[in-house]
């Protein structure tokens, strides 16, 4: 079998423009009167007030006052720029653009709709690279965090193949399914975690406060303790003094070990191979990888993304460090003309199933098209995947809290049931 449109031409890369810088646009609050009298008000964007008063008077309104809309005191400078952000603006662009709306007037409708400040800024931005001379993907390119290498290419592809609107939706498309799968792992992981961490401050908040109160209690009774109870005794005289390093040690360490894994590439390997050994949680992070890989290349190699170029832009979108190395050792071996289902297979990391889809689509010249049904096939394990370990965590997480909080509370009792027993007798 041969590899199927892995020989795709990679389109021309247009020679960049000398981008003209224009003059960064304020923000004005005006106030005037229409032909009839009527007092209107308006928010505009404009270089300066009398090009604004000018453009008033164009359409028809005498400007009364024309000022620079203040910033906010607190909160001016927006919330962060969400996947979700780039999702919505790619879904806007597309259908402005399918509709016939020219591109800059799209960006200035959807710059100015915005409802967080530093995306409408990133918009606007972006409007006035492509109004000096740049195409969009290199206005794009100034802006590497926002829109990734993938985001990038295709939009380039677009571009070069005449069809940004559908490349556009299709990024939309991808964007939210994608978004849907981290969300899911985010919310089955966050809540067994959450649960754990209030669990453990209520019993660091009762070993520092309680438990010596019941120790002053019963050193008043005058007799032998439980050795249960000594032992909660002694670990709360060790949190009452030493509370305050066992929190700087628990927050620098976490600290540390964020900045090692950030700079060390075998931590990270390290760490990524443990959470998929992981029996149930690793299931569902080694499919949501598979999804997203096929996802991603099924979209990249739709939009006429060369195949060798889609999976160096593919590797990173996985969300797993394992299936990333994985992913550049098939790049390279798709690169010397081994069939991609073979370099696949190599890897050792994706099911049989998958490695027959993709040579069937190989052969059958739809390659993309397979990507897709792999991509809802392991989306919706992944789903039904994170319902069942909610189902499970739950009862795991009372058990522990359980155990954390009763061993406190039994241990203060047992005294007691020692007095009355010896009463009693």
């Amino acid at each position: 079998m041969s590899t199927t449109r892995t020989a795709v031409r990679k389109p021309a890369v247009r020679p960049a423009k000398p981008v003209r810088e224009l003059p960064a646009l304020e923000t004005f609050l005006w106030e005037g009167t229409d032909k009839r009298g009527m007092t209107m008000k308006g928010e505009q964007q404009a270089k300066n007030a009398n090009l604004l008063r000018a453009e008033l008077r164009r359409q028809g309104i005498q400007p009364k006052t024309i000022k620079a809309k203040g910033k906010p005191l607190f909160g001016g400078a927006g919330k962060t720029i969400t996947a979700k952000d780039i999702a919505v603006f790619s879904r806007q662009m597309a259908t402005m653009m399918k509709s016939g709306v020219p591109v800059v007037q799209s960006l200035e409708i959807i710059g100015n709709g915005q409802r967080n400040p530093r995306m409408g800024k990133l918009v606007n931005q972006i409007r006035t690279d492509i109004e000096g001379g740049a195409s969009i993907y290199e206005a794009l390119s100034k802006h590497p965090v926002q829109f990734d290498e993938l985001y990038r290419n295709l939009v380039r592809a677009g571009e070069s193949a005449g069809a940004l609107e559908t490349v556009l939706e299709t990024i939309a498309n991808y964007k939210e399914s994608i978004e849907t799968i981290k969300g899911k792992i985010k919310k089955a992981l966050f809540y067994p975690i959450a649960v754990i961490a209030v669990a453990v401050l209520v019993c660091g908040v009762l070993m520092i406060f309680v438990v010596p109160t019941f120790r002053d209690t019963f050193k008043s009774f005058g007799t032998d303790l439980p050795a249960f109870t000594e032992l909660m005794f002694a670990i709360s005289d060790i949190v009452v003094s030493w509370w305050w390093l066992m929190a700087v040690v628990a927050i620098g360490g976490a600290f540390a070990f964020i900045a090692a894994l950030k700079r060390s590439t075998k931590l990270q390997h390290a760490v990524d191979r443990t959470m998929l050994r992981i029996p149930i949680i690793g299931k569902v992070l080694h499919n949501s990888a598979i999804a997203r890989f096929a996802r991603t290349l099924g979209v990249t190699f739709k939009a006429g993304v060369p195949l060798v170029e889609a999976l160096d832009s593919v590797a990173g979108a996985t969300g797993s460090v394992v299936y990333e190395t994985a992913v550049l050792r098939m790049r390279d071996d798709v690169a010397v003309g081994y069939q991609l289902n073979l370099a696949m297979k190599q890897t050792a990391l994706f099911p049989h199933m998958v490695v027959q889809m993709t040579a069937i689509g190989e052969e059958a010249g739809a390659l993309d098209t397979m990507l897709f049904k792999v991509a809802e096939f392991y989306e919706e394990e992944v789903n039904n995947a994170v319902d069942t370990i909610s189902s499970l965590i739950e009862p795991f997480v009372m058990v522990i809290i359980g155990t954390l909080v009763g061993s406190i509370v039994i241990a203060m009792y047992l005294p007691i049931f020692k007095i009355a027993m010896a009463a009693m007798g």
